[in-house]
């Protein structure tokens, strides 16, 4: 089932997709600027898909232009709580700009990189 989560934030400024893949998985496609404008538009669904027991999360971020300190912490409390129900956060297909602040920040070596969405779904 695919559906976008709309907030209070622009929605020019960062859209979220979210498709369950498996009872364990979701996947998360980001578009635009994850920042403090907009980071409740993806720590709500993150949060959601964890309350559902889905604890592997597959964040497509190839469409996403930005990424500032808060929506690096909404994916580490992410990180947090996927890891605390076996699963774990696995980021797919950064940017130059948004990988940068992942490596400056060490957030690098804590998730689950990937170049592909092939190499990050279950299956």
């Amino acid at each position: 089932m695919d559906r976008q989560h709309i907030g209070s934030a622009p929605p020019a400024r960062l859209r979220v997709g979210v498709r369950t893949v498996d009872a364990g998985s979701e996947l998360l496609t980001l578009a635009g600027e994850l920042d403090h404008h907009t980071a409740e538009l993806l720590r709500t669904p993150l949060e959601a898909a964890l309350d559902a027991g889905r604890a592997r999360l597959v964040v497509d971020c190839s469409a996403l232009d930005f990424c500032d300190s808060t929506g690096l912490n909404v994916l580490l409390g992410a990180r947090l709580g996927a890891d605390a129900a076996g699963g774990g956060v696995h980021l797919v297909g950064m940017r130059p700009a948004v990988a940068r602040v992942f490596r400056i920040t060490g957030a690098d070596a804590v998730f689950t990189l990937h170049d592909t969405l092939g190499t990050a779904l279950p299956g």
